[in-house]
């Protein structure tokens, strides 16, 4: 199974009602679960930590946008990062020379701009980001997510800050994260032989990112209503389930529980 985070399993790293004990049964009935997250700010240990910390273990099970991002690039590459720590994470262990955008004077010439989501993205970040798009430099960001669901509502995604920089730069993005091929086949490749299409689901909260995510790996789609979809909303997809929350899911899969 994979699993989106924001709007399914946590909202801004609180537990949605069930969550970890729906994982929980999950796993007990043989079943791989995978985070398969577009959050490409956080660190993976800082993940994997939040999640340990709702009572989900999650070493190796982490899949970010930033680590899909850092394998459109080659090792020896160089990127001038306008993201968070998670992103740099990603590309150092990729092998690739990292440039922070709030250098001063940033270099003549980068083979990427990498954008994500951050929270001191201004105007001068725009600027150094456009100059080197202008130069040569390639456009990648890690998603292109309008918002980010949070307990007080959406706010602005990473994908706002990666228009910005299209807009000025004229250059369009190189998109990593779900629903684009990069992040499925950084899956695929996760995954290895345990991966099967007709058996695989991916539960989210979004059609736009998990649902068209889930039909560019061919497997099945649970949406669940604890996001960004709220309930009876329409969303222009089609998912083999369509329920509350994850809770839902593992009901539905597996029964309800006897506790």
């Amino acid at each position: 199974m994979l699993c989106d985070l924001d709007g399914v399993v946590w909202l801004a790293h609180h537990a949605i009602a069930g969550a970890p004990e729906a994982i929980a049964r999950l796993r007990a009935s043989g079943r791989r679960v995978l985070f398969v997250t577009n959050n490409s700010f956080s660190l993976i240990a800082e993940q994997e930590a939040a999640l340990a910390a709702i009572g989900i273990p999650a070493v190796g099970d982490v899949v970010s946008s930033a680590q899909a991002a850092a394998q459109l690039l080659s090792p020896g590459d160089s990127a001038l990062v306008c993201g968070g720590p998670g992103v740099v994470e990603a590309l150092w262990a990729r092998h690739v020379t990292v440039i922070d955008e709030s250098v001063e004077s940033a270099p003549d010439a980068v083979d990427a701009v990498v954008v994500g989501f951050h929270r001191s993205f201004d105007y001068e970040r725009m600027r150094v980001a456009t100059r080197a798009i202008q130069g040569g430099a390639r456009l990648i960001a890690t998603n292109d997510d309008a918002t980010y669901p949070t307990p007080d509502g959406p706010i602005p995604g990473g994908g706002a800050i990666v228009a910005s920089i299209a807009y000025a730069s004229g250059r369009a993005a190189e998109i990593a994260g779900k629903p684009h091929p990069p992040m499925a086949e950084l899956v695929r490749q996760r995954c290895g032989e345990r991966f099967a299409d007709s058996t695989a689901l991916m539960v989210g909260d979004r059609w736009t990112t998990d649902g068209l995510f889930a039909a560019m790996l061919g497997c099945g789609f649970a949406m669940v209503r604890s996001g960004v979809t709220p309930p009876g909303a329409s969303y222009g997809g089609a998912a083999v389930l369509d329920v509350a929350d994850l809770v839902a899911v593992a009901d539905a899969i597996l029964g309800p529980s006897s506790g």
